[in-house]
């Protein structure tokens, strides 16, 4: 039997499986160790997806996250071995779990579009390059944490059309002062600006708004899949942000040109499939 866990910023996939069967999933709060601690990451653990997890004891633990830097699985590691009862504990990138869960052994250029964003050259192997993301502030883009900070820019700056800037306000509960405070001044504005992207989604039939995504989706891709071989192989995302705007992430990649591969919310359906094998 064993555990495999997909970790982005937000939220944690767990999935127990056994003999290629998924038996349960569980979803606790993003475990990110880059900006988390081990006793943070450690308490949600014990506190939310112990008391839900029918089974005690596992062969394996594959832990797949955002954060997960090679100077950052030693503590991840050990938080795991000392919540779990495991025999082996294989901590990877989320990209890793990405490109396993999209492209199997087959390489490709595999993106994520969740809250944050990325993208990496996958031999079918092992990544053999990946650009930088830099984060929300940096780069991310095409991301949720982006595509909300895009949006609350051009609301607060009234650059789109009237109208939208009170409805925004309104449906979240929000004022131009209390944003400037989540953004600045509370922890993880990165949640907080994804959270508010669902805002574009709704509004997709206002130009303004479909033209703020397309252009963020081309950015990604300028900036970041252009620097791999995208003539010869299929571009696959994964995430949420991708999932949902699926039709306009595709007319981003016929305009610049490359071959879409898979969009897919998730990756454990291909990361259950590719451990049991």
């Amino acid at each position: 039997m064993i555990l495999i866990a997909d970790s982005g910023s937000t939220k944690t996939d767990w999935c127990v499986v056994k003999q290629g069967e998924k038996l349960q999933r569980v979803v606790t709060k993003g475990m990110n160790p880059y900006f988390q601690s081990e006793e943070e990451i450690g308490n949600e653990i014990q506190t939310v997806l112990l008391p839900e997890l029918k089974a005690t004891t596992f062969d394996a633990l594959y832990f797949y996250g955002a954060g997960c830097l090679p100077e950052k699985i030693p503590m991840m590691q050990n938080v795991l071995g000392k919540q779990l009862d495991v025999k082996t504990i294989e901590v990877n990138s989320d990209m890793l779990a990405a490109a396993r869960g999209l492209s199997g052994k087959n390489p490709g250029i595999v993106c994520i579009m969740g809250t944050g964003s990325n993208s990496c050259f996958y031999d079918g192997e092992k990544i053999t390059a990946n650009v930088s993301p830099l984060g929300f502030i940096l780069g991310d883009e095409g991301s949720g944490a982006v595509l909300g900070k895009l949006l609350v820019g051009d609301l607060l700056k009234n650059q789109l059309p009237a109208g939208l800037k009170e409805k925004f306000l309104q449906q979240f509960a929000l004022t131009p002062a209390l944003i400037i405070e989540r953004v600045y001044r509370q922890p993880f504005p990165n949640r907080f600006l994804a959270s508010l992207s669902p805002f574009l989604a709704q509004n997709l039939d206002e130009p303004a708004i479909n033209t703020l995504v397309l252009n963020a989706f081309k950015a990604f891709l300028t900036r970041n899949v252009k620097q791999y071989d995208h003539q010869r192989f299929p571009v696959h995302f994964i995430g949420s942000i991708a999932y949902h705007y699926k039709e306009i992430l595709e007319k981003a990649i016929l305009e610049c040109g490359m071959q879409l591969g898979k969009i897919r919310q998730s990756p454990m359906e291909g990361l259950a499939e590719f451990h049991q094998k």
